[in-house]
């Protein structure tokens, strides 16, 4: 099978071209848990197939590397974009992808006939509790009288009338820790704290991923916000663990930073990997994100 080692701020996928490339759908897990493994396949955070489609311009089938089926990855789908214009399967520099019946939208900036970065309308974001999903109220740890000993404590357990989760308590092995739910299409929830490049997150990272408050498990983005409009981000990423990067991340930590009204809506996201341009259009309602998208090597693996 051919593939493509693609990465954009250091989060790396192999990409597979679904229009020559055929595995049955039950083999997908495994052979993405092979590809993605760094000691004994081609290593990346997950494998992504680039499919067509008769709702877009292209399908973006994505997979964690624990084999797992994801909704979306900002990292990502702007290296599909890449992936196609490079390879000549367009000649559009404005492209749509859906991905788990999300459709975005994607500018291309085109340099010496090759792609070299990507702004994509990502969408609006979810705040819902019950469709980021997450359930506040075991966040919180409550007792058997139905409340909540650390938001009576620490006060604004939910912000007004349960309708987002905003700054709301969640307990994770006995500490308490603050956090912010959004979904850009996939779950986030994005802790703002201190002296993040010094957390373990190898350690405490599985225990948020799996928390009970978290249906479909979760995302989670440590941020330290640097000014008004930058911030530093590290993310446990669901079925994969540590990444240099997660664009749907940024833009959930983005919308995050606005709500709790410690950043403006335009924000450098800075990552162990690079950094991400990411802008709420608040009247609209829309999350842009632009950043690089950076072919590594291509190569072909029996599977």
């Amino acid at each position: 099978m051919k593939f493509t080692k693609m990465q954009g701020c250091g989060n790396d996928y192999v990409y597979i071209n679904g229009f020559t490339e055929k595995i049955e759908k039950e083999q997908k897990p495994e052979v993405v848990r092979m590809l993605s493994d760094r000691h004994f396949g081609v290593g990346g955070d997950g494998a992504i197939f680039i499919n067509p489609s008769t709702e877009a311009d292209f399908e973006m089938e994505m997979y964690n590397a624990d084999g797992t089926r994801a909704e979306m990855c900002g990292n990502g789908i702007r290296c599909v974009a890449k992936f196609v214009y490079d390879k000549g399967l367009t000649d559009k520099t404005q492209i749509s992808v859906i991905s788990a019946g999300q459709i975005k939208y994607l500018d291309l900036t085109v340099e010496d006939g090759k792609v070299s970065k990507v702004r994509v309308n990502m969408g609006s974001p979810i705040l819902k509790p019950e469709l980021v999903p997450v359930i506040p109220e075991v966040a919180a740890g409550l007792n058997v009288e139905g409340k909540s000993a650390v938001a009576e404590q620490s006060g604004n357990a939910v912000s007004s009338a349960g309708d987002q989760v905003v700054n709301a308590p969640l307990l994770v092995n006995g500490q308490e820790y603050r956090m912010t739910c959004v979904s850009m299409g996939n779950p986030h929830a994005i802790i703002f704290t201190d002296h993040v490049a010094e957390l373990n997150l190898e350690a405490i990272g599985p225990d948020f991923e799996n928390h009970a408050c978290f249906p479909k498990r979760t995302n989670t983005e440590f941020v330290e916000v640097q000014d008004r409009n930058t911030v530093f981000m590290r993310v446990w990423e669901r079925g994969t663990g540590e990444t240099l990067a997660c664009g749907t991340g940024c833009c959930a930590t983005a919308v995050a930073g606005v709500l709790n009204g410690l950043t403006d809506t335009t924000v450098t996201v800075k990552l162990l990997g690079g950094e991400l341009l990411i802008e709420w259009d608040r009247e609209n309602n829309l999350v842009y994100m632009t950043g690089p998208a950076v072919t590594v090597f291509e190569g072909e693996i029996e599977i």
